[in-house]
């Protein structure tokens, strides 16, 4: 698999955070950081000239076949494991249409597709798999209770 697209440079991804039903939607793949399977939100790298509403919109339906309306942000999460380093925007969004059905992603050949399997979890399940970020297994559970404040973003 080619990782040209995800190393030596600052990648910016927006993700989405779905939750029916007490669960919540993720993504297995094989990831290219971890080198082993692992469980993420959908979503993606942003584009040149894309908004991180506009990323999310296309990546979400790429990758799970679902539109989806963004509510607001409530995560950010920096990952810097060499030669990768990725800015990654969570926010929660709400299904409008579509039906689930795992995509593929467009950054890749059909040989050498990452994206394996679509599945919701409850906050007991997700304890059991393997996870990115450790943000999805215990603080989104503690903001859910206390009705998803948004952060705060400040300018540095």
């Amino acid at each position: 698999m080619s990782l040209k697209a995800y190393t030596g440079k600052t990648r910016v991804r927006s993700c989405g955070l779905l939750i029916e039903e007490n669960k919540i939607l993720l993504v297995k793949l094989k990831s290219p950081v971890k080198n082993k399977e692992v469980w993420l939100a959908p979503g993606g790298g942003v584009a040149f000239g894309e908004t991180l509403s506009e990323t999310l919109l296309r990546e979400f339906e790429e990758e799970t076949g679902l539109k989806i309306s963004v509510e607001k942000l409530v995560h950010i999460n920096e990952l810097i494991e060499p030669p990768f380093h990725a800015i990654e925007f969570y926010f929660l969004v709400n299904r409008t249409t579509g039906k689930m059905s795992l995509g593929t992603d467009p950054e890749h050949s059909d040989q050498e597709q990452i994206l394996q399997k679509l599945q919701f979890f409850s906050q007991e399940e997700i304890r059991s798999i393997e996870v990115a970020p450790d943000y999805l297994k215990n603080e989104l559970w503690v903001q859910k209770s206390a009705g998803f404040k948004a952060i705060e973003v400040y300018q540095v």
